[in-house]
């Protein structure tokens, strides 16, 4: 299914056929393709390259485990997620490793992180759904994660599937086309709130 953004400005493919599909194929994700989704976010940019990401992985190879972490989604994301062959949950660390400081561009680097992994899935026809909806103190207990580290996002990852899999309100929000602010509304010269005269050149 092609959901390919419509854009105002030309970008790159793979940013522009990105989307979050609930509908997942069985197919499980090769290994080989995993490695090179992690690989990617390995590489994210971040600051003093702090590097502050982890990420907690469960496959349906193996099914507790991916079933522990499924338990920590909300049930209304349970309902769909539990069809994608791939489920984590990324993790940031909240303080520098070089001088024990807080690090509050931490969430910022872990996002750079998934999204490098993000589009480097989209390379390989691999799609990423990530969710807010999960119970933080659910995942810190289940999976020992220690004091200074906070989960994130979840993660829901694989091959797309049939939308009609879905319930009927999911299935029409699949189908919708994505739809984005314009840059007008956000991108400021000046002043908070002025709209930058470079979007009229």
């Amino acid at each position: 299914m092609d959901k390919s953004a419509d854009t105002k400005y030309p970008i790159e493919t793979l940013l522009q056929k990105r989307w979050s599909p609930r509908a997942f194929s069985d197919r499980m994700v090769e290994p080989s393709k995993l490695h090179s989704l992690l690989e990617a976010a390995r590489w994210a940019p971040s600051s003093y390259n702090e590097q502050p990401w982890s990420f907690i992985i469960a496959t349906k190879e193996n099914q507790a485990e991916y079933d522990r972490l499924l338990s920590c989604l909300v049930e209304a994301n349970q309902a769909w997620a539990q069809q994608a062959p791939v489920l984590m949950l990324s993790v940031a660390k909240h303080h520098f490793e070089r001088n024990g400081k807080e690090n509050r561009h931490a969430f910022h680097d872990v996002g750079s992180s998934v999204e490098n992994l993000t589009i480097q899935g989209m390379a390989l026809d691999i799609f990423v759904h990530q969710m807010a909806g999960f119970d933080i103190a659910k995942a810190r207990e289940l999976f020992s994660i220690p004091e200074g580290y906070e989960p994130v996002a979840a993660i829901a990852l694989g091959y797309l599937g049939d939308p009609q899999t879905l319930s009927e309100q999911l299935r029409e929000r699949e189908l919708a086309q994505s739809d984005r602010k314009p840059l007008e509304a956000f991108v400021f010269t000046g002043s908070w709130g002025q709209t930058s005269p470079l979007l009229n050149s």
